[in-house]
């Protein structure tokens, strides 16, 4: 059966992403997504609660390998869509509300 691995809460930083799942101490309650970063509000959750550890089955991904798979993809083309133009005042009252 595959072990957990612990992770001291003082280890843990602003943008670290794990390689599965990261679980509260008690190894059942989730504390953060797979691949998912630690933001500002994680941080503050765990001085907040004083929780000592966490468990994984994963481990921390390497930082620039992750900041540059953002990276390229955002360097992806995306289509740019033009609004339908306003005719006058009247199109703008008649037009249906958007959902």
């Amino acid at each position: 059966m595959k072990q957990f691995n612990v992770i001291d809460s003082a280890t843990i930083k602003l943008g670290m992403r794990f390689s599965a799942p990261v679980f509260f101490d008690d190894g059942k309650h989730m504390f953060l997504a797979e691949g998912k970063s630690v933001k500002r509000y994680h941080l503050v959750a765990i001085n907040r609660w004083k929780i000592p550890s966490f468990l994984t089955y994963g481990h921390v991904l390497d930082p620039l390998a992750v900041t540059q798979h953002e990276v390229s993809q955002s360097a992806v083309p995306q289509p740019v869509v033009q609004p339908a133009a306003v005719q006058s005042a009247d199109d703008v009252e008649e037009a249906e509300p958007v959902e």
